[in-house]
């Protein structure tokens, strides 16, 4: 968010810092993820943390995993994800996007 700051006479752009601290990763698991409860997993692990997103199932036998807040937020979110469902996980692919500063919460898509 932009705040107009007036002094004297300039004109200055102040950004709010948490705005700025926002990031949106696009994450692909593959290895065995479908069919063992990875996307539950995934759900419940974000009831710790504050984040938008969702995890889904692809057709191809990968997961997508979107996750959108804080940038520590975000990164231990997905350190917990590859902790916890690490026998599972054979590679990840990550990819850093535009926020998209949707409130969601984080859901489950199908």
């Amino acid at each position: 968010m932009r705040v107009n700051q007036r002094t004297r006479n300039h004109t200055y752009w102040e950004y709010d810092k948490i705005e700025m601290n926002k990031i949106r990763i696009r994450t692909f698991y593959s290895g065995k993820v479908q069919g063992v409860g990875f996307r539950w997993t995934v759900r419940n692990i974000s009831n710790n943390f504050e984040i938008d997103g969702y995890v889904k199932n692809l057709a191809d036998g990968r997961v997508e995993m979107v996750a959108e807040g804080d940038e520590k937020q975000v990164g231990a979110f997905i350190e917990a994800i590859n902790e916890r469902m690490s026998g599972y996980i054979r590679d990840i692919r990550k990819e850093k996007e535009r926020p998209a500063e949707e409130k969601s919460g984080f859901e489950i898509r199908f």
